[in-house]
């Protein structure tokens, strides 16, 4: 596995072609989905629906947790993140955050900015938020989750490689992360937006993961709301027509800026 670089960019430089970007579409779409994952997750309501399906009844295995006065730590407090505070301030939740400039709604919320060592020993859900660039590859791996408070719920509705997949594999097998769930895998490129039931998944690593009664993996859906699809579409006519009358746009991506 390669660290993470800036595709964008080499695909500029190379072929010397103008890249327009949609910045935004919905970030109330991913937010509520990570709360869905969250609350799915704590009340085991996909474990539950197959139950009920087959006339299974019994409570044994659902215990859940009061998300009122729980700590949620938020890794990235951006749109998304902000959003997704305000949600889970809904809750009655404490709320810790990280990140490298502080958000003013989420202080409004009360949210307490603190070190990564200090939000993942305190925090009984973790939740990302964050860009994936080099100082955020794996930053979620075996150092990380032997900081974390045994039993914790982690969130990624981010990027995939967030995570070191392996060493989350052995968080979940200790015990130290009771609950996992993802929209996003960091080899999701040959699996995700694809019908695959008919084939054997080659990804064992992926394969483990589902193994776990409390792992739950949706394919990259976090952004498929109406909302966000009107205005991916929106934004993307309005870049071409720019783009097409010479007309400057705020959204194309400016290699000069970009990053090495």
């Amino acid at each position: 596995m390669t660290k993470p670089c800036n595709l964008s960019a080499l695909i500029q430089q190379a072929l010397d072609i103008t890249l327009l970007r949609v910045p935004a579409y919905s970030p109330y779409s991913v937010a509520e989905h990570a709360v869905a994952m969250i609350l799915s997750l704590n009340r085991k309501i996909h474990r539950a629906y197959n139950r009920v399906r087959e006339g299974n009844f019994a409570l044994d295995g659902l215990l859940g947790f009061d998300l009122h006065g729980k700590t949620v730590g938020i890794v990235g407090t951006g749109k998304i993140g902000a959003i997704t505070a305000q949600i889970l301030h809904g809750f009655g939740c404490r709320l810790l955050g990280y990140d490298v400039s502080q958000n003013p709604d989420c202080l409004a919320l009360g949210m307490e900015y603190v070190a990564l060592p200090e939000l993942f020993a305190a925090s009984d859900i973790v939740s990302l938020h964050c860009p994936l660039m080099p100082e955020t590859y794996h930053l979620i791996g075996a150092e990380a989750i032997e900081q974390m408070k045994p039993g914790m719920m982690l969130i990624n509705t981010s990027r995939g490689q967030l995570i070191d997949t392996k060493a989350v594999t052995k968080g979940l097998k200790s015990g130290i992360i009771g609950y996992l769930g993802l929209d996003v895998y960091e080899q999701e490129t040959d699996l995700f937006f694809e019908d695959l039931s008919n084939q054997v998944i080659q990804d064992d690593v992926f394969q483990r993961l589902l193994t776990f009664p409390n792992v739950l993996i949706t394919g990259h859906q976090a952004f498929f709301t109406e909302e966000a699809l009107k205005n991916i579409a929106e934004t993307t006519i309005a870049n071409i027509t720019d783009f097409e009358q010479g007309r400057p746009c705020p959204n194309q991506i400016d290699f000069a800026q970009v990053k090495k």
